[in-house]
């Protein structure tokens, strides 16, 4: 659901990680990137909006305002909006390197 509105609002490069076997915080990572600060903020609310719809609310909300790295804690999945500038400075992929790449086919299952 996460992946579809992401999807929806033209998220940059989603990354889904399954964190399961590396860490006891979460269970998947969602990580994509947006254009502006503008569509940085359209992406958080895009999520929230859908995962309301189903009666999920989120755990934490991070960065909203400043629109740079969006951070949206549900528990299982932790979604990771950045500016493409912070995506490459911060590359959670390349920290969490040894977390799998879900196929697009789970992502777009969140």
């Amino acid at each position: 659901m996460a992946e579809a509105a992401l999807a929806a609002k033209r998220a940059v490069d989603p990354v889904l990680l399954d964190m399961r076997e590396i860490t006891l915080i979460t269970d998947y990572f969602l990580i994509c990137h947006g254009t502006s600060n503008v569509h940085i903020r359209a992406l958080g609310q895009a999520v929230v909006d859908a995962l309301k719809e189903s009666g999920v609310k989120p755990l934490g909300v991070e960065g909203r305002q400043a629109a740079r790295w969006v951070l949206l804690d549900y528990g299982d999945v932790i979604v990771h909006i950045f500016a493409e500038e912070e995506r490459e400075f911060y590359s959670l992929e390349r920290l969490w390197g040894d977390a799998p790449k879900m196929p697009s086919e789970a992502v777009a299952a969140t």
